[in-house]
């Protein structure tokens, strides 16, 4: 379930967990994966785009918007979901 967010206490400290795979951390994202991604013209409506993941064009371990990739289709946009960890190749 991407977009998973708990909050609560445990053993007294505040706890905040994250689903690890929704496309904010760029060491979840590998080249061959199939995800879903917003493109730059799509931002506004938040029409997603389906593709294999090319190249990963962010630099920083993390984004809150979604890590950057481009598709082996040649778009380019953020993740939002990772639909398959990879694919056969």
């Amino acid at each position: 379930m991407a977009g998973l967010l708990v909050t609560g206490v445990s053993n007294g400290v505040f706890v905040r967990v994250e689903d690890a795979m929704s496309g904010t951390k760029r060491s979840d994202i590998r080249p061959g994966m199939k995800v879903s991604i917003v493109l730059k013209k799509d931002q506004r409506t938040g029409v997603r785009t389906t593709g294999i993941v090319k190249d990963i064009l962010t630099k920083s371990p993390d984004h809150p918007h979604g890590i950057k990739v481009r598709l082996e289709s040649g778009q380019v946009g953020r993740v939002k979901d990772i639909l398959e960890a990879s694919r056969e190749m």
